[in-house]
């Protein structure tokens, strides 16, 4: 069994399992826990501005990649759009999503170290995560001037069988990546690792939809600046 299996072929389940099985774990037993935590009341501005700006990243990120690696091969060939095509608009909608995403990251990260009450308020958990999110997009960032010597889009169609093989229990599908650059592997296994760590970090927040909140009856709190008359109580009647 040589490391590439275990890397590509096993530990993609591992981190898998244990994103499901954690999150439903935590879910149930420590709901308290499931937060982000906010310390928007000690720094708002730069807060708002790296959020918006990680945030929008972050997900432009995530649905290119589970679009482009879990959309089979025969759907992208029936609308005629090339590998070459896709490679390339990967390349430059990834890249500005990256590049926004760093930017905002970096913002976020510098707020929490360098402001003392916020860093005294912030866990290991809260920086670590962040950290390892942001050398994550440095690798995604990375692999673009690799991409660009492939711009037929055969790199990209390796990882796309290599992600659809994992979700079809193919065991072979680790093959498919044997051979890529050592910076796309990176890239591939702390991805994983960060699926691992989700269900212990606050990343547990982007699973929440307070959909709830839809169908709940509001409710206004009134604080009238007058005192309250004294409350006469009539005594009970006697049988």
């Amino acid at each position: 069994m040589d490391l590439n299996f275990i890397a590509f072929g096993v530990y993609p389940y591992i981190a898998l399992a244990v994103l499901a099985l954690g999150s439903i774990l935590r879910f149930d037993r420590e709901q308290y826990t499931w937060r982000t935590g906010s310390s928007q009341l000690l720094r708002r501005k730069q807060l708002v501005l790296g959020s918006i700006l990680f945030h929008l990243g972050i997900l432009a990120i995530f649905g290119g990649h589970f679009v482009g690696l879990l959309t089979p091969l025969i759907v992208w060939d029936f609308f005629m759009i090339t590998h070459g095509f896709k490679q390339m608009l990967a390349i430059v909608a990834g890249g500005i999503a990256g590049i926004f995403c760093l930017a905002g990251g970096l913002l976020l990260l510098h707020r929490r170290l360098f402001d003392a009450r916020i860093r005294n308020t912030s866990s290991f958990g809260d920086i670590a995560i962040l950290v390892i999110l942001l050398v994550q997009l440095c690798l995604g960032l990375a692999t673009i001037p690799l991409s660009l010597g492939h711009r037929d889009g055969s790199e990209m169609v390796k990882f796309m069988n290599w992600a659809q093989g994992i979700f079809t229990f193919n065991p072979y599908s680790a093959s498919y990546i044997a051979d890529v650059s050592w910076v796309f592997k990176a890239h591939i296994t702390l991805g994983l690792t960060i699926l691992l760590v989700f269900p212990f970090t606050r990343l547990v927040h982007m699973l929440s939809a307070p959909i709830w909140y839809l169908n709940r009856r509001g409710w206004q709190l009134v604080r009238s600046k007058e005192p309250m008359p004294p409350v006469r109580r009539t005594a009970e009647p006697t049988k």
